[in-house]
């Protein structure tokens, strides 16, 4: 991988892919399953730092929750980048790396990152549990996967 300003265009470009199929996923699939209405998954999200109180907010407030999924992809994408840059094995096979990364992404953010947040969770489902983690496989790991793995051949 050679040049910053190549470097810069490939995290930017597999951020904001990654970040908007998962985004687009969540916004589609919640509310067709479960009734919950986009604003409120955008809520849901901002609720990780405003705690209950983001479910009465408004737009400012779904606003704030897409910005901060949209920076917590750029960190899954900027973690997967620089590892890739160390190690280059994670670029030789990006579909079985992208899958395992999309597994990596749901533990690390369901048994480290909500419960330090202010994220109001349920009892754990381990059928949506499954569902959630296919989503970041299909929707994070793999586009990242595949983006980097892109850009390191070339």
């Amino acid at each position: 991988m050679t040049g910053r300003r190549s470097d810069v265009a490939v995290v930017l470009l597999a951020w904001v892919v990654a970040g908007t199929l998962d985004i687009t996923a969540a916004l589609t699939y919640y509310p067709l399953t479960a009734g919950i209405h986009r604003a409120a998954i955008l809520r849901g999200i901002a609720s990780g730092v405003l705690g209950s109180k983001a479910f009465e907010g408004g737009a400012a407030t779904a606003a704030l929750g897409l910005l901060l999924h949209y920076v917590i992809a750029l960190i899954w994408t900027v973690v997967f980048f620089l590892a890739a840059r160390r190690f280059d094995a994670l670029t030789r096979h990006p579909i079985v790396v992208g899958l395992t990364y999309g597994v990596v992404v749901w533990a690390v953010m369901n048994l480290i990152v909500l419960p330090l947040s202010n994220v109001r969770r349920g009892p754990f489902n381990p059928t949506q549990a499954a569902i959630a983690a296919v989503i970041l496989m299909v929707c994070i790991g793999l586009p990242i996967a595949g983006i980097v793995a892109k850009y390191a051949r070339s």
